[in-house]
């Protein structure tokens, strides 16, 4: 082999090794309240900051996430604008405007969360009922509070995908979809399962109709946490890699979708023990996953590498099950050194749209 064939060859390994690394641009937790995602009691901003001030201050004074999800509205009460003992106007009473503005005020974005597997039935009857008027409704609650909506419609078999484009409409038709991110009520997201083979219907009819690059109607989803928290890294990031790859085994087909529209789900409290996720970052996977997290290649959908992120389930009190992130369990140690160590972005900047 002559000189000038030895340099090509290494230059074409030095090509096949070079890895283009993206930095993470989300990282958020949903937050289930103190009640296990009913959110039905109004709360003072003291007595909220005394069992959630790590999500604001990760230990020298910088919050620990970009974003929070307050999880979950009843669409079918947000749809009747229903005032009751848990809601006023179809909004649960503890997600006050004081609320949203304790993380506002200090550059944490703020979502509302629509659904969980609880209300998946009231999704199912709002839909069929009037969804132009849930997403009419969606739309003014955002406006009012300055928050972005997401769309968790945890149906697996048959889901309404008529109706739920008639939601995404009502809704874009007040809030157009703004790139720019500048506006936070038009920020409007959906949750799809880990991977491809479960909400099967509803990961297909999002991939090509709303979060493809060249079109979008959606920001982006969020590959929400299986059944219980991966076992490894590698467990961990192939739910993440059926999305980039689709199915192209099914029929219909599920198309590939884009690295930079979508982040992944990690669970932060697992049972009864605070998991490495909360207070051991060194060994939690957020760091482990971190790498294919930045790098990971598109496989026909986008041409940027990397996902947009992370997503933590969840903070305060997201079952009577799961121990809390509260005093002595914070997260400081876990989410807050992910967020130092991957010099996350506060506030959340304008998101990579290919």
């Amino acid at each position: 082999m002559d000189v000038k064939q030895q340099n090509n060859k290494a230059t074409s390994a030095n090509q096949l090794n070079a890895v283009t690394t993206t930095p993470i641009q989300i990282y958020g937790a949903w937050h289930a309240g103190n009640d296990a995602c009913s959110w039905a009691t109004v709360r003072t901003v003291t007595e909220f900051d005394s069992k959630n001030h790590w999500l604001i201050d990760r230990g020298n004074g910088q919050p620990s996430v970009n974003l929070i999800n307050l999880s979950f509205v009843n669409p079918l009460k947000l749809m009747n604008q229903t005032t009751d003992a848990g809601n006023l106007n179809g909004v649960p009473r503890g997600m006050t405007a004081e609320i949203v503005n304790y993380f506002k005020s200090h550059n944490i974005r703020v979502m509302l969360s629509i659904g969980g597997i609880t209300y998946t039935d009231d999704w199912n009857t709002a839909l069929s009922t009037n969804p132009t008027r849930l997403g009419l409704n969606a739309a003014a609650i955002a406006q009012q509070l300055g928050v972005g909506i997401e769309i968790d419609y945890e149906q697996s078999s048959s889901p309404n995908l008529t109706g739920l484009q008639s939601f995404i409409n009502a809704y874009r038709s007040q809030l157009p979809y703004d790139a720019t991110g500048n506006n936070p009520a038009a920020r409007l997201t959906i949750d799809l399962a880990a991977g491809d083979r479960w909400l099967i219907d509803l990961c297909r009819y999002a991939t090509v109709n709303w979060l493809t690059t060249s079109n979008p109607v959606l920001d982006y989803a969020n590959a929400m946490v299986p059944n219980r928290q991966p076992n490894s890294a590698t467990d961990a990031t192939s739910n993440w890699q059926e999305h980039i790859d689709g199915k192209p085994n099914y029929s219909p087909v599920i198309p590939p979708l884009a690295p930079a529209k979508f982040t992944g789900g990690l669970y932060i409290v697992t049972g009864t023990k605070a998991a490495p996720e909360c207070i051991n970052f060194n060994n939690s996977l957020q760091k482990s996953c971190g790498t294919y997290v930045q790098t990971v290649v598109p496989n026909g959908a986008g041409t940027t590498s990397g996902m947009l992120g992370f997503m933590f389930w969840a903070a305060e009190t997201p079952s009577s099950r799961r121990i809390s992130t509260t005093p002595p369990n914070t997260c400081e140690g876990g989410v807050g050194a992910g967020a130092t160590f991957y010099n996350i972005p506060i506030p959340m900047p304008a998101l990579r749209q290919q």
